[in-house]
């Protein structure tokens, strides 16, 4: 990364880049003064800040009920963008919305989190766990400082029990709770659902990841190297859906080369089967070194991030992580 584009990530107008390339990129310590400032300005303005001016009292937004069902605007929603833009787990109103998710959404037998909760006990509704919401809610509570709960160990040993990483070439399990929902528990394990649960079970730190989550890191990591991340892997002159080819930030429950790419990255794991996508990747940069933003959820979300068809400085930062891991920066 030259000096130019880093100083453009740098940039003080966006505050949660700018926090993410002093910590990720920079590699520097929580506690420096420099990258305490920079999470202090990311919660005083910015899309963190204008979410939660929006949020209610009891930790919610909009309409309680409608956590997961109002699309990109629930209290779920809200929570993911949270942590991806870097919110400080240590805000009272930061850990407000993580209980109010816990409580709501969580299944509390199995563990895992539904999209709607139960009339008679107010918590997670069983019939409505889904992979993907699962996956993307362990992934958010990590991020906030939310590991050692117990709550969410009980989600990741959900993850580590029922996340499926098959490739449709075997009859799928039968059972609770696979009996349900052919879009997240057909024939083919649903991809997005795989993506969701790679990206939750990687953010545990090394240290803490028990031989459960490591081997379902590991059949994760088989299942989309089969695929060479974003193609069918049993036919691999096909794109498997030609929207993992644009690249965006966020991707709520979507996936793309891109986010697929840095979790290997973060997992130091290089593959030869990753080649396609990261040749793909090297072919959008632009000749002055930066991304654009190809997808986006501008107009559905209470936020908006960045501007699609311009340069993205998310992009641009994920993009120069993943090649400098793979040695291709």
């Amino acid at each position: 990364m030259d000096e130019q584009v880093l100083a453009w990530l740098l940039e003080d107008n966006d505050p949660s880049v700018r926090y993410m390339t002093l910590t990720t990129w920079l590699g520097l310590d929580s506690e420096v003064e420099e990258v305490r400032q920079a999470r202090s300005a990311l919660m005083s303005a910015g899309p963190v800040c204008a979410l939660l001016e929006q949020q209610n009292e009891d930790g919610s937004w909009g309409e309680e009920n409608r956590f997961y069902r109002d699309k990109y605007h629930g209290a779920v929603w809200s929570l993911l963008l949270l942590a991806e833009l870097g919110a400080d787990p240590r805000d009272a109103r930061v850990k407000k919305a993580c209980e109010f998710v816990l409580s709501v959404s969580q299944e509390p037998e199995e563990g895992g989190f539904s999209y709607d909760k139960s009339a008679k006990t107010g918590s997670g509704l069983y019939s409505g766990v889904i992979p993907c919401l699962t996956g993307n809610m362990v992934y958010a509570l990590i991020k906030l400082g939310y590991l050692e709960d117990p709550r969410v160990q009980h989600a990741i040993d959900w993850v580590c029990r029922f996340q499926r990483t098959d490739d449709g070439d075997t009859a799928p399990p039968k059972g609770k709770p696979y009996d349900r929902y052919e879009m997240c528990w057909g024939r083919h394990s649903c991809h997005m659902g795989v993506a969701k649960t790679f990206k939750a079970l990687a953010a545990i730190p090394e240290s803490r990841r028990n031989e459960a989550v490591q081997r379902k890191l590991a059949a994760i990591e088989d299942y989309f190297l089969k695929h060479h991340i974003y193609k069918k892997s049993h036919d691999l002159e096909q794109v498997a859906r030609p929207g993992w080819l644009r690249l965006g930030f966020p991707l709520m429950y979507q996936t793309d080369l891109l986010e697929l790419l840095g979790i290997f990255a973060d997992l130091k794991h290089y593959d030869p089967r990753l080649e396609d996508a990261l040749k793909i990747l090297k072919e959008k940069r632009s000749a002055d070194g930066l991304w654009k933003l190809e997808n986006s959820f501008n107009g559905k979300m209470r936020v908006v991030i960045e501007k699609k068809g311009k340069p993205s400085k998310w992009l641009t930062l994920k993009a120069y992580r993943i090649l400098r891991a793979f040695g291709g920066e």
